[in-house]
């Protein structure tokens, strides 16, 4: 795999593998999948517009179940791994880039991923995890005491709604930035918006 400051055609650089471009891609159909049939079981005009209430539950549960798939798989990618030991580690351009965000100063300092993607990837892994650790207890009910499947609604519930509220804002960053879109798209990027939004990676 070519390095970031190699060339690429048409000028531009390797942002993303193609293995992590799938990982992406699947991760975020489950989720829209999981996502979509949450709010037909919670919303009733969704209900009932939809019907069919078993096999909604049953394609959620089994999204919700597959979430952590892609993930695993992408594991085998060197470049995902990579990327991975990347998102886990916090530098000092990173605190500056925070103290810029919450002051509003441009000049943002980052690495291949700012320190925002970093937060946001850390919040999504853990989510995932509750919610489908909870989603367990409230599948399977003979695994756990009434009070524990009681709290494993409630949080399960709240997880929700707050996670398609953060979906719903990286959707949104992401539609405010064509290039990090193209990035995930093609897996390259321009060179002089990395060397602006990723400076640390590419200077």
């Amino acid at each position: 795999m070519r390095r970031p400051s190699e060339p690429e055609p048409g000028g531009r650089v390797r942002r993303f593998s193609r293995g992590e471009r799938l990982v992406h891609r699947a991760t975020a159909a489950l989720m829209a999948v999981c996502v979509a049939a949450a709010a037909c079981l919670y919303l009733p005009q969704l209900a009932e517009l939809v019907g069919r209430r078993a096999l909604v539950v049953t394609v959620h549960e089994w999204s919700g179940l597959l979430l952590p798939v892609p993930f695993l798989l992408g594991l085998a990618s060197r470049a995902f791994r990579a990327d991975l030991r990347l998102l886990n580690r916090f530098g000092p351009h990173d605190r500056d880039w925070l103290r810029a965000v919450l002051t509003r100063r441009p000049g943002r300092r980052a690495g291949k991923f700012n320190a925002g993607q970093k937060l946001w990837a850390s919040w999504l892994a853990g989510a995932v995890l509750v919610m489908l650790g909870t989603g367990l207890l409230m599948w399977f009910t003979h695994l756990a005491p009434l009070a524990w499947r009681t709290g494993s609604t409630f949080v399960h519930d709240w997880l929700a709604l707050a996670l398609a509220v953060v979906i719903a804002g990286h959707v949104g960053m992401a539609v405010g930035d064509p290039e990090a879109r193209r990035g995930m798209r093609t897996g390259l990027v321009r060179r002089d918006w990395a060397r602006r939004e990723h400076g640390e990676w590419l200077p």
